[in-house]
């Protein structure tokens, strides 16, 4: 009797990821906790439901209101699946890590949820894979974050890719600097948001301010491109809260020059992205032919004393899936479904020799699998193809030794148990050449 609902589909916005690409989603995530570690920072695993209340404690209207609540039947309280990690980071470094030393260097990899508009195609489902760096405020703790990332886009094979560096007191200083406040301060940090000078400069005329500050509203837009844009800001910009974080920025990218990355910088202190959470620089990376950030981060100094421990604090997060459609578009990224070793083709009754061997090749490094079906050989050669299988193993007769066939052209040679057995001799073999 067939008990499957009418119905076998996903809910909007999440999706199947089946081994080709669950492998490069792998990878990704391998590869930041591998940069993490190597730069000092250890894991930490959050739980993927949290007390609503305590969650949104650490987020700003935008996050809440995107959240997925429900009901705890056995608390009684509301509970929430977290939409972003770095909340709960900052839960766990002042409740659960309060008392120890700070810096904390802490890196994190896992999937938060969040409710999209239903004709936006934005996936509900987001991997994110991060760092945060906490009690330490300096220029050269923004540029670690900054030389991490861009190390990380090198580990990945990702080439082609821009690091946009912002500063979100600048422009903080230039809007509180002008005296705008209400709609018309919203209507103006969405023109300069949109790089639209012409708006910008419509709504001053609507809504006058003082000249220094005029100057500096109509240059906010046009501030973006190379390191030449900090030398106009400097002939623009008056207010001491956007001059400190000028040379706040400049200090970051003179650090980063040591880093060696600089030829992956553009500026924008337009940018506005972040401004009701974070407090200094904000950086994105874009790649090429995909439509989001590979990569987002920047300083929120706020977020760790919302639970009761001001601390300092700097970080980025990957959004895993738009890296995984940058690395599709390499020529080096994820040529499909992960390569496997070995298919264990047994043709005798006795499985004792197999189950051995198969424990022996693991041991060597190698991934075994036992086609524990009872089919013939050209059956097997043909399921080894179709699943990727590099090399199938017949176990034959102890006098006759073993037979190793390529399953990409059915190539073969007989091989003795004792060359097998042998540590490197299996890897170097001609069949295992691709």
């Amino acid at each position: 009797m067939n008990t499957l609902p009418d119905y076998t589909g996903l809910p909007r916005g999440v999706a199947d990821y089946l081994p080709a690409r669950a492998a490069t989603i792998a990878a990704i995530e391998g590869q930041l906790l591998q940069v993490a570690g190597q730069w000092g920072f250890q894991r930490i695993m959050p739980p993927a439901l949290e007390f609503e209340e305590v969650l949104a404690s650490g987020m700003g209207e935008g996050l809440r209101s995107r959240t997925f609540r429900f009901d705890d039947w056995q608390s009684g309280r509301m509970l929430a699946i977290p939409p972003d990690i770095t909340p709960q980071i900052a839960r766990i470094v002042a409740t659960r890590l309060r008392g120890r030393p700070l810096p904390h260097r802490i890196c994190y990899s896992g999937r938060v949820l969040r409710h999209a508009e239903l004709q936006s195609g934005r996936s509900r489902e987001i991997f994110q894979a991060g760092v945060e760096l906490i009690g330490l405020d300096s220029p050269e703790a923004d540029a670690e974050m900054v030389a991490m990332a861009v190390e990380l886009m090198q580990g990945l094979g990702i080439a082609e890719f821009t690091v946009d560096l912002g500063q979100v007191a600048f422009c903080r200083g230039v809007f509180e600097a002008s005296g705008l406040t209400g709609e018309p301060l919203q209507q103006m940090q969405a023109a300069v948001a949109r790089k639209d000078a012409s708006a910008v400069a419509a709504l001053l005329a609507v809504h006058p301010v003082p000249e220094q500050s005029r100057q500096e509203l109509l240059a906010l837009p046009r501030l973006f491109g190379g390191r030449e844009v900090l030398e106009d800001a400097l002939r623009v910009v008056k207010n001491e809260v956007s001059c400190r974080a000028l040379h706040n920025l400049h200090e970051v990218v003179a650090i980063l020059e040591l880093h060696g990355v600089t030829r992956y910088l553009t500026i924008d202190l337009g940018e506005t992205r972040g401004l009701d959470y974070h407090t200094g620089l904000t950086f994105e990376g874009f790649a090429p032919g995909v439509g989001e950030a590979l990569f987002s981060g920047g300083r929120y100094d706020d977020l760790t004393a919302r639970y009761g421990l001001p601390a300092p604090a700097t970080g980025f997060t990957c959004n895993v899936l738009p890296l995984v459609q940058a690395l599709e578009a390499t020529a080096a990224g994820c040529g499909g479904e992960p390569r496997r070793d070995l298919l264990l083709f047994n043709q005798r009754a006795d499985r004792q020799e197999a189950l051995a061997i198969a424990r022996a090749l693991r041991g060597q490094g190698f991934s075994v699998a036992r086609d524990i079906i009872r089919r013939d050989f050209e059956s097997s050669l043909a399921y080894a193809r179709a699943t990727g299988i590099r090399c199938m193993l017949v176990i034959d007769q102890p006098e006759v030794g073993c037979l190793l066939v390529r399953s990409s052209d059915g190539k073969q040679t007989k091989i003795t148990r004792e060359q097998l057995l042998q540590d490197g001799f299996l890897r170097q073999h001609d069949l295992f050449q691709e």
